[in-house]
Parts: structure tokens; C-alpha cells; sequence
């Protein structure tokens, strides 16, 4: 886009989300470029980190700080100044604004107060991941940072554990181990994972396969621990149904009178379509009911 054309778009009184690189400066747009050259002030998460970028850039411009701990007691002054006229970009320490990182209270008052909110897209770690991964894309959830504390961050994967879409959290590098060993004891060994570390810099690299391959291939690398990741999970396959018409506790019922239980599992599942386990469960209370009379 020529510099003539996003001139005419940078209004005053207007807050722009600029995205900013993951890692590779060279992915930052012309048009966020641009975008940050003209407008009057720059709000950052980390006004010392975005200076260096602005600096690369050339530019020197006003600056606040706008991060998670003042983000509420600042933004009505934000508004005002919008609202009086002031375009300002809104960035973050890297990538896009407002995913897992903060933005979301002003952008909701801007809006509210009748200021125009607009995006300049560019760089984001979770779509970047994901665009490289393998995995399903047709679907998926993000969840952000997962709990720092195991008991959390074990219920947290319990909740999703059963979801059919791809499921995308971020985690720290000094966390990341644990976590890994936290989705092999939810999920599974056999649930399909990838990692992403260091996504657009030098030593990016990605971890895939079964849970706990890609949780011995991380141990085994001395490098693991460096680097923020995105954790990417496969859905869960789809609960198999009751075949229609086929009433499986009759069925039980009937077999564990004649054979032993794992034996009316194996049959039941052939029949049923359902997961030979739970079927043995069933059949097992069946037969204790049986004996209990």
C-alpha cells in the first residue's frame, strides 16, 4: 500500500491495533509502518521494549504506558484523548494486541464511547503456529496461558480434554515441561501434539507426534527450556454412538449370564460400536448387581 493511501487513512480521534513481529522484524507491514509514523501517540505494554522497535524504525515518537496492571485506571484518559481527536496506535510487546496481552478494557470503552477502533493486522504467534503445525484448523480453541500451578493447569485440560477442535495454549519455556507431562497424564500417550518454540527467529523449531514422544523429544533437547511456546493439541476423536435400535443393557444382561465378563465386553463392542472399556465397566456392575441378589 503506497504511503498516499494510508496517509488518507490515519484519522484523528481514531485507536489503532498495530501488530507488531513475533521475532523477525522484517515481518512488520508497511502499512503498520506507516500507521505508526503518523499517528500522534503510541500506547505499549512495555514502553522500553517498543522504543528499541521504534527506534529500528527511525522514529521518535510520544509513548504511554498502557499494561495489565493500569490498564483500567488509564483508560478513560485514553478515551478522552481519543474522543478529543488524538490517533493513537495501541501495540504490544510482540505480536497482535488483545491475544493474551492487554487491550481489551480500552478497546471496549473506545468502542462504547462512540471512537473508532481499527486493526492493522500483521504477526500472531497462535496463527502462525497453527498455519505450520499439521493439525486441524477447520476448528480450534484458544485458551491462552494455561494455570502456572499443576492443580490448576490439570483441571484446565480436564475441561477441554473431550473437545473436538484443535486446542492452541501458549506456555512459558520454565513451565513447559511439566506441562507436557500434565497433557500425557490428561490426555493421553497417544493424543497428537505439537510444539512450537521460538516461532520467525533463528533457532525456531517444532515438536510433533504422540504426547509422550514429543514430551521425551523436549527432555532431550537442551535447548527446550529457551523460548516461548505455542502448544498445539489434536481434538478429541468423536464419543462413538449406540448402534440405533440396539438396546445395550439388555444385551449385557444377557451375555453375562452365559460368558465371562471380558468376553461379553469384546462381543458388546463388536455389536455396539461402543468402547470396549466402558462396556466392561458396565457388564462388571451388571454381574455384581447379579451376585448382590
Amino acid at each position: 500500500m503506497s504511503s498516499d493511501v494510508i496517509e488518507s487513512v490515519i484519522q484523528g480521534g481514531t485507536l489503532y491495533i498495530v501488530a507488531t513481529p513475533i521475532g523477525n522484524l522484517d515481518d512488520l507491514s508497511g502499512r503498520a509502518i506507516e500507521t505508526l509514523r503518523r499517528v500522534d501517540l503510541v500506547a505499549a505494554e512495555d514502553t522500553r521494549h517498543s522504543q528499541r522497535l521504534l527506534q529500528h524504525l527511525g522514529l521518535r515518537k510520544d509513548m504511554l504506558a498502557l499494561h495489565d496492571f493500569n490498564e483500567r485506571e488509564r483508560t478513560a484518559s485514553v478515551v478522552n484523548r481519543l474522543r478529543s481527536g488524538v490517533s493513537i496506535a495501541l501495540i504490544s510487546d510482540a505480536g497482535t494486541p488483545l491475544i493474551s496481552d492487554p487491550g481489551f478494557v480500552l478497546v471496549r470503552e473506545a468502542r462504547a464511547q462512540g471512537v473508532t477502533v481499527s486493526p492493522v493486522p500483521g504477526s500472531c504467534a497462535l496463527i502462525a503456529a497453527l498455519s505450520a503445525a499439521g493439525l486441524p484448523t477447520d476448528r480450534f480453541l484458544f485458551e491462552g496461558f494455561l494455570p502456572a500451578k499443576r492443580s490448576g493447569r490439570r483441571a484446565a485440560l480436564s475441561a477441554v480434554a473431550r473437545e473436538a477442535a484443535t486446542l492452541v495454549f501458549y506456555e512459558s519455556p520454565h513451565r513447559i515441561l511439566d506441562t507436557m507431562t500434565d497433557i500425557v497424564e490428561v490426555m493421553g500417550n497417544e493424543r497428537e501434539v505439537v510444539l512450537a518454540r521460538e516461532l520467525t527467529k533463528t533457532f525456531e523449531t517444532f515438536y510433533s507426534g504422540t504426547a509422550v514422544v514429543v514430551s521425551e523429544n523436549l527432555r532431550a533437547d537442551p535447548f527446550a527450556t529457551k523460548g516461548e511456546f505455542v502448544v498445539m493439541i489434536h481434538g478429541a476423536e468423536p464419543e462413538p454412538e449406540e448402534a440405533p435400535g440396539l438396546d445395550v443393557e439388555h444385551m449385557l444382561s444377557l451375555l453375562v449370564d452365559a460368558l465371562p465378563v471380558k468376553q461379553v465386553a469384546r462381543i458388546a463392542a463388536e455389536l455396539s460400536g461402543l468402547p470396549r472399556n466402558e462396556l466392561y465397566r458396565r457388564a462388571q456392575a451388571i454381574k455384581d448387581g447379579q451376585r448382590e441378589r
